[in-house]
This record gives structure tokens, sequence and C-alpha cells, in this order.
């Protein structure tokens, strides 16, 4: 019951939020374009709350179902127009200043994914790298010749930091290409390069959930002991480590992950230990006493590192910040084209099941990780909305451009009929998003 109240929780609360940013997008863009805003509104339904403000007596509200949002514009579609509002109807805007604000949701949808990547990047990137862990008998990895604790340091011609960027270029090689070419470096930062090749008709089905790595053969593998935040006056820092240093043994234990360093160095407070590393591609040795101190009521051995992180400053995180959002963005759009084409599965839509589930996770894991969770789901609303679907912004924005070359609105008639095919479009999008959050339970 828990686990269900966190994954409702934070499901509300990521809708809310990145519903917010969109529809915040129409409406401050609405009003520089000279239009006047009856509601602004988070959810559907009956307002739960509202408040009445502005000189255009503006209705703000939360309403009852938190499933979308919707800013509602003066519109003599709707009704008369008073005197006193002449030309400040959304309909009555010049087309290009319609458009404009149409945009504005799904840029600013874009514009939070760019704002919270840079907001994580200013706090230091983890140095936490993509590696192989097991790799399985008679597998297409094991035929690449990867081994396990390599780590993945480029994925086709694109260097790779961490998972999230290894996962788009394995994707992306492996529906374009049916084979993944990676550069691999060892612990000694010796580099190589291996390609694992994929029959093309297994290609669609490694695409499904949960099926890529065991289908590829490998597991992904702990990330490489980087230590970094080396705390004043602890162990680490009195016996000459430094940021960026790999431990990979604690005397004549192998230490592969921070796990296992946490399980060696907490069982020994104050013993004195041999602690090798690795730095500039060599391997190097150092005595250290270990620190102590009690937690709930048990000595425990200490430290005193973190995660190593690259600072890269303001400037450079921002860029980073421009590179990611764009890097995520396009590879979306790739893959919803490759699922109309057949090449990725449709086991990959989400619905408001599986899309809950992640968000309990991610909060439960942490507020830079449920960040994350909330950039790509941004990101995706954003593009989403995009796509020329009538009932979207996409859709909207392609009626403002048949009145523009037409010269007159389209007819009433073609309208209604594009929003029932829009709505058959979405209603057949949240039955196979359904069906998938569904069967994945049921598996």
């Amino acid at each position: 019951m828990g686990s269900a109240f966190t994954n409702l929780f934070a499901f509300i609360a990521a809708i809310s939020i990145l519903v917010a940013v969109h529809e915040f997008g129409h409406y401050i863009v609405g009003r520089w374009m000279g239009m006047k805003v009856l509601r602004f509104s988070i959810g559907f339904g009956k307002p739960i709350w509202m408040r009445i403000g502005g000189k255009d007596q503006t209705e703000y509200c939360i309403s009852a179902i938190p499933l979308g949002g919707y800013v509602r514009f003066l519109d003599s579609r709707d009704g008369p127009v008073a005197s006193e509002d002449a030309g400040r109807a959304f309909n009555h805007r010049p087309i290009p200043a319609r458009i404009v604000v149409l945009l504005a949701g799904p840029a600013f949808n874009f514009l939070f994914a760019i704002l919270a990547f840079w907001v994580l990047f200013m706090d230091g990137v983890p140095a936490i790298r993509p590696a192989v862990g097991e790799v399985a008998p008679d597998s297409y990895a094991e035929a690449a010749g990867l081994r396990e604790g390599e780590q993945i340091v480029r994925v086709g011609e694109k260097d790779v930091l961490a998972w999230d960027g290894a996962l788009i270029g394995i994707l992306d090689h492996l529906v374009s290409e049916n084979r993944i070419p990676m550069t691999l470096e060892d612990d000694y930062g010796i580099r190589r390069t291996a390609v694992i090749r994929v029959p093309e008709e297994a290609v669609a089905g490694l695409t499904e959930p949960g099926v890529l790595f065991d289908g590829l053969g490998f597991k992904p593998g702990p990330p490489p002991v980087i230590i970094g935040n080396l705390q004043e006056g602890q162990a680490a820092l009195r016996a000459g480590l430094r940021d960026g240093d790999k431990i990979v043994a604690i005397d004549d234990t192998p230490i592969s992950d921070f796990r296992s360093l946490v399980d060696v160095v907490t069982a020994i407070p104050g013993e004195r230990v041999t602690i090798h590393f690795i730095r500039d591609s060599v391997r190097q040795s150092v005595h250290a006493t270990l620190g102590e101190r009690t937690v709930d009521g048990e000595r425990e051995g200490f430290l005193g590192v973190g995660y190593h992180a690259d600072n890269i400053g303001v400037a450079r995180s921002f860029v980073s910040a421009l590179q990611q959002t764009w890097l995520k963005s396009v590879f979306t759009v790739q893959m919803l084209g490759r699922m109309l084409t057949g090449d990725v599965s449709f086991k990959n839509v989400s619905g408001p099941i599986n899309i809950a589930q992640f968000a309990g996770e991610s909060a439960q894991r942490g507020i830079g990780v449920f960040v994350d969770f909330l950039i790509i789901v941004s990101i995706s609303l954003g593009i989403l909305n995009l796509l020329p679907i009538p009932v979207l912004d996409g859709g909207q924005i392609v009626y403002q451009l048949v009145e523009m070359v037409k010269g007159s609105p389209m007819t009433e008639r073609a309208q209604i009929l594009g929003q029932q095919v829009g709505i058959f479009a979405l209603l057949l999008l949240m039955s196979f998003a359904f069906y998938n959050d569904i069967a994945r339970i049921l598996e």
C-alpha cells in the first residue's frame, strides 16, 4: 500500500509540474501576444480550488482530474466578444501570433528540460561510467569479445559518460545498422574496439522493454570506484588519495563497486589497510588507518570518500544541458518513427500505470533521479504535443497554417471531422499504452 501511495503521489506531482510548465507557456506567451486569458487550469473537470485575479479577472484553478490541464482564451467562436475586448480574442489575433502561442507549450517543456539539466550539471556530473557486467556464453556479446569489467567509453562515434547516453547509442546503432560498434576501456585506460552484430530479424524483439541486455548477452556492470569528495582529516586524504583515483582493492580483497568498498571498510573500523588504486593508468598502493564512527550503536570503519564528480562550470553546464536535451529529443522522435515502421516494438509505449511506477521508484531514489525522470517525461510531452493530431497543439498549428494558405478558417464540418480523427488516434494510442501496462503487470 505504501508503495502504491508513493507511486500515485509521485505521478500526480510529476504530471502537475509538467502540465503547469506546459500550460504556463501558452498562458504567458498568449498574454504577451495581447490575448485575454479566461482560465488557467491544472487538471480537468470540476475546480477544487479557484482564485480570480488580474485586470482580466482570469480564473486560476486546480481541478479534480490531475491528468492534464488547459488555458482558455477569449474566442469569438464561443460567444460574443465585449467591445472593450475587441481584438483580444484568440481567433482575432494574427495567425503568426496564434502559432507562436500554440508552440509555446511544447517549447516550455523543452526549456524545462534544459534548465533542469543545467541545474544537475552545475551540481557536478557523477563519474558513474557504463561498464560491462557478466557476459553470457554463446551470446552476441561474447561473439563480439566483450569482457566483464570493461567500461564503455564510446558507442559509434559518440563518447558516453553514463548509461543513458550509452543506451541511446546502443539502440540507435542496433535499429539502424544491426550492429553496435563500441570502444571499451580497461582499468589501466587501455582502449580497444568491439562490434556486436545482430541478425536483422532479431532486432525488433530486442527493442521490447527489459529484453535488450539479456538479448545481447551481457548485463550492465557496476561502475568502477572512481573517488571524489574527499573529506578533510579522514583516512583517504591523509593517505594521499586524490579526486579521480580508481580504487581496485583493499588489502587482498578486490573492489568492484562502491557497495563492495563500503562493505569491506565498514567491517574493519580503525584497521590499518593497504589501498590499491590506479592513477594516470599506473597501479599504486598506499597504507591508511581507517577512521571509525558509530551508526545505530555499531562501530563502523570510515574512509572518507564519495563519488567523483566532474564540475564543469556554469557555461559548459549550460552547453551540456542544450546538447543532452537535443540528443534525447532526437532519439525520442527516431524511436516514435521506428515504432510506426515496425523497427521498434510498440511495447515501449507506456501508459499512466507504468509511468506512475517509474515516478514512484525515481522519487524513492532521490531528488536527482526524480528530476531526471521529469526531464524525460517533459521532453516526451513536448514532442507528443507537436504531433499533427487535431486535439493536440501540433494539430491546431496545422489548422492555422491551412487558414493562412486558404485565406479563411476551415469549415466547422472539417474541424469537427479533424477532432474526431484526432480523438480516435489518441484513444488508439491510449489503448496500446493501457494494454502494455496491464501486460507488464501480468508478466
